[in-house]
């Protein structure tokens, strides 16, 4: 199984943000005939308040970036999680992905479950629950023979997701973010490979690069693929761009007969 990860650097127009995406998909299947692309967090729209986000939300399966990832996969013919982005359900609003299978059709939707709320008094206020509603379920999906399991984020933070997940059957794991700079340059890759240690899957972790809110805000990027012994074999540069690597399921389970963590747990 080969994957793409797609760094990107999305602002507050949702047209160009999907555009450059889409160009970045072509480009990369075209040179790397993956079998699984992925977007970042927020691929869409990543820009402003409650306000602005809640604007750019689509009711699923009518919308702009439904509509032009749904067609993409089918035209290319690969399976594309689509990072994340605004999901409108009646009064309410949800940071999902939506996977689309090579035949164009969605195959699995997640709502991120962990929301950021954050509160340092006289310094950092925000509450990603104020503007979003939590998700509940644990999703994975297949490519081809393999079991994909999804999250977003912030629930990296949280290993009893990741474990559910590997218990669910997923041999791979997605997780599209928009992690900040000062977060992330000290633990995005620590808590990443941790979780690829700890599930014995490859782990795919997509950010978003570079600044936004002209300026005000940073993403880490340093988007990865990490193997299930928990070493990085594929890493974009910073700025807008890709990687790719092929995944070996027999490596997996060489992993996992050697050191049958699975088989261990008590709790």
């Amino acid at each position: 199984m080969k994957v793409s990860l797609v760094q990107i650097n999305s602002q507050g127009n949702k047209t160009a943000n999907i555009s450059g995406a889409v160009r970045l998909i072509e480009d990369v299947v075209g040179k790397e005939h993956p079998d699984l692309v992925v977007l970042p967090e927020y691929f869409a729209f990543l820009e402003g308040g409650a306000e602005e986000m809640h604007r750019s939300g689509e009711v699923f399966p009518n919308g702009e970036a439904y509509t032009a990832l749904s067609g993409l996969a089918k035209k290319l013919g690969v399976t594309i999680h689509s990072g994340s982005m605004v999901e409108q359900d009646g009064d309410r609003f949800y940071n999902t992905t939506v996977v689309f299978g090579p035949a164009g059709k969605e195959i699995a939707r997640y709502r991120k479950i962990h929301l950021f709320d954050v509160e340092i008094p006289g310094s950092v206020y925000y509450r990603e629950s104020d503007n979003v509603a939590r998700g509940k379920d644990i999703v994975t999906y297949k490519v081809g023979d393999v079991t994909v399991g999804a999250s977003i984020c912030y629930d990296l933070r949280f290993p009893e997701l990741f474990r559910a997940l590997r218990d669910k059957g997923a041999q791979v794991i997605v997780l599209p973010a928009a992690f900040t700079l000062m977060t992330g340059k000290d633990h995005w890759e620590v808590l990443a490979r941790a979780r690829a240690i700890e599930t014995q899957t490859y782990f795919l972790a997509i950010g978003q690069t570079q600044s936004h809110d002209a300026g005000k805000n940073w993403c880490w990027g340093h988007s990865m693929v990490i193997d299930p012994w928990g070493l990085i074999m594929a890493q974009c540069s910073d700025g807008v761009g890709t990687t790719s690597a092929r995944l070996d399921m027999k490596y997996l389970d060489h992993v996992r007969a050697n050191v049958p963590v699975a088989n261990h747990h008590v709790l």
